[in-house]
């Protein structure tokens, strides 16, 4: 059920650097139209970096890993969120699955893909256990020895708690150049992280040593270069109004995003567009190391 591109099946065998890359910024992550261009981008980025970009998604009853500029304009806004329990209903309903970072974990897993690029990484919501919801990414990422090179936990999530939640899964959280968590937007302001690097080189060696002593899933923390504070006020009013339409789930996400966008004079779009493709080429530097 799952289709690797020959490209992607070189490399593979061949022990080369190859990055993952998810499908759900592209067709949920931005306005319509422009998420593609920013998959496209990441993919540069990757490959400038010495490394082969590998877009998974599900396309036509098949996982695909290693996906073409026609095949990525298919992932719009009409998508499926697909995350690891949905990559099968996908399949089976021939679906358009766009990959979270926990359904592209997943696929990472099956086929021997190390490393990921993507904007941020789920967790625990705000509120918790009203709403119960937690973000499978974390239970992906604890399983699977994957490098995910993100600029921290989406800031509409209760970052504390995803922290916390990932030092009881095992998760070793990395900074890059930072001795604490990055909010996703904003550079500074997370927990501490539980050790950092300071070079492509650096995190290499200590994801090797993880996965020789057993370890999994590590997260690598990249500070967004363009950080934008003070978010924290319109991120709780695009919540409450999420509450008060009922939009939950993995609606969630989007909704707020395209809220965030909007209210912040499209401040928060310019830092989501560069921070994605800059952690797809931090991914590829680590991968070549």
């Amino acid at each position: 059920m799952i289709d690797v591109s020959p490209e992607v099946a070189e490399a593979l065998d061949a022990g080369a650097p190859v990055v993952a890359l998810e499908t759900t910024l592209v067709a949920h992550g931005f306005p319509p139209g422009e998420g593609v261009e920013v998959g496209l981008e990441s993919e540069r980025r990757v490959r400038a970096a010495g490394a082969v970009p590998a877009t998974i998604g599900v396309l036509d009853g098949r996982v695909r890993v290693g996906l073409g500029e026609t095949e990525l304009e298919r992932f719009d806004a009409d998508a499926r969120k697909a995350g690891p329990r949905d990559l099968a209903a996908c399949v089976t309903t021939g679906a358009v699955g766009a990959t979270t970072v926990g359904g592209t974990l997943a696929v990472c897993r099956a086929v021997g893909i190390r490393y990921m690029g993507t904007g941020g990484l789920g967790g625990v919501h705000r509120g918790f256990p009203h709403p119960p919801d937690v973000s499978a990414d974390l239970g992906e990422i604890a399983r699977t020895q994957v490098v995910v090179v993100s600029s921290g936990v989406k800031s509409l999530l209760d970052v504390a708690a995803t922290a916390e939640l990932l030092e009881t899964l095992g998760v070793p959280v990395v900074g890059f150049g930072t001795d604490e968590l990055p909010l996703f937007y904003a550079a500074r302001g997370g927990p501490p992280v539980s050790a950092r690097v300071d070079s492509p080189v650096e995190a290499a060696a200590l994801a090797r040593a993880h996965w020789e002593l057993g370890g999994a899933g590590l997260l690598l923390a990249r500070p967004p270069d363009e950080s934008v504070d003070d978010l924290d006020p319109l991120i709780e009013e695009a919540l409450t109004e999420a509450r008060r339409l009922r939009v939950e789930g993995g609606a969630v996400t989007p909704f707020v995003l395209a809220k965030l966008h909007e209210r912040s004079g499209g401040r928060t779009l310019r830092a989501n567009r560069e921070l994605v493709a800059a952690n797809a080429q931090l991914a590829a530097e680590v991968a070549a190391a």
